[in-house]
C-alpha cells in the first residue's frame, strides 16, 4: 500500500466518525449545561461521601470536571480521596470515540464500571488513611472558590453547538493523526508485531499506557483507545492508561495548587494505581 492509499484510507475512516462524534458531544454538552453545576455542588457538599460522588460524576465526560476538581482541592473544599476518585474515573475522550466506533455496550460498561469502582475504592482508602493520621483536621476549608475555575480551561462559554463543533474538530484532528501514524506503523512492521510489543511482554503494555495516560491532553485517551481498537493493547493496558488519564486535571492542579511536592506525589500515586490495577486485570484475564 502506497502513501496515497494510506492517506485516503485514514481520511475516510476518520471522516465517517465526524457525525457520530458531533452528536455525542452535542448530547454531552447539553448534559453538562443542565447538570454540571449540580454535580460540582454535590461533590463539594458531599463530605465523607465525596469519593462516591466524585467517582460517579467523573466517569461522564463533563466539560472541565477534572479541572474543577483540581481547583476545589487546591482550595481544600474537597478531600484528597475525592480528587483521586475524580481523576481515576475521568474517561476524557474514550467514551465518545468508543460510541462513534460502535463498540459493544458491554465493553463500554465494563470500562466505566472498572474506573468507577477503582476510583471509589482508592478515594475512600486515601481519606480513611488521612483521617487516621489526623491530616484531615489540618485541612482549611476555603470559601469563595469561583465557578469559573472549572470552566476557564474548556469551551463551555461558547454555547452548546459551537462547543460541540469545537470538540468534534479537535478530536477528529487527533484521530486522523493517530490513525495515520498507526497505519504507517502497521504498514512497516505489521499488526502482529505491534500487538506483540505490548501484549507478549508482561507489564510493558501497562507501564507504557500509564505514561501515555499522564499526558494532560485529550490526545492521550485518543491514542490509547485507538491502539486498543486496533488490537495493539490489552484490556489491562488500556485500563492502566485510562486510569492515569485525567484530562487536563493534572495540568490545572500544577497551576492552582502551589504545593509542588504534593502535586508530584499525587501524580506518582496516580501512575502506580493505574499500572497496578491494569496488571491485576491482565493477570486475572478480564
Amino acid at each position: 500500500m502506497d502513501m496515497k492509499e494510506i492517506l485516503l484510507d485514514t481520511a475516510t475512516d476518520s471522516v465517517r466518525l465526524v457525525p457520530f462524534l458531533f452528536v455525542t458531544y452535542l448530547l454531552m454538552e447539553w448534559l453538562e449545561h443542565k447538570t454540571g453545576k449540580v454535580a460540582r455542588q454535590a461533590v463539594q457538599k458531599s463530605g465523607r461521601l465525596g469519593p462516591l460522588f466524585g467517582a460517579v460524576a467523573g466517569a461522564f465526560p463533563q466539560c472541565g470536571f477534572s479541572a474543577a476538581g483540581s481547583s476545589l482541592y487546591a482550595g481544600r473544599v474537597i478531600t484528597l480521596g475525592t480528587l483521586f476518585s475524580i481523576y481515576l474515573s475521568t474517561s476524557d475522550e474514550m467514551l465518545p470515540i468508543l460510541i462513534s466506533e460502535a463498540a459493544p455496550m458491554a465493553l463500554i460498561g465494563r470500562i466505566l464500571l472498572c474506573k468507577i469502582v477503582i476510583g471509589l475504592c482508592v478515594g475512600l482508602s486515601v481519606d480513611l488513611l488521612l483521617r487516621r493520621r489526623g491530616e484531615e483536621k489540618k485541612r482549611r476549608l476555603l470559601r469563595g472558590i469561583s465557578e469559573s475555575d472549572g470552566h476557564s480551561h474548556c469551551g463551555c462559554g461558547k454555547g452548546i453547538l459551537r462547543s460541540a463543533a469545537s470538540h468534534t474538530l479537535q478530536v477528529f484532528f487527533f484521530i486522523f493523526l493517530v490513525s495515520l501514524c498507526l497505519n504507517l506503523l502497521l504498514e512497516q512492521i505489521g499488526g502482529d508485531a505491534l500487538a506483540g510489543l505490548f501484549i507478549q511482554y508482561p507489564v510493558v503494555g501497562e507501564l507504557t499506557a500509564g505514561l501515555i495516560g499522564l499526558i494532560p491532553n485529550c490526545a492521550s485517551s485518543v491514542v490509547l483507545t485507538q491502539l486498543y481498537l486496533k488490537g495493539a493493547l490489552s484490556f489491562g493496558a488500556l485500563l492502566s492508561g485510562l486510569l492515569t488519564g485525567s484530562g487536563i486535571g493534572l495540568l490545572v492542579l500544577y497551576r492552582v495548587n502551589h504545593h509542588w511536592k504534593e502535586n508530584v506525589c499525587i501524580t506518582a500515586s496516580l501512575y502506580l494505581v493505574g499500572v497496578i490495577c491494569g496488571i491485576m486485570v491482565s493477570t486475572v484475564g478480564m
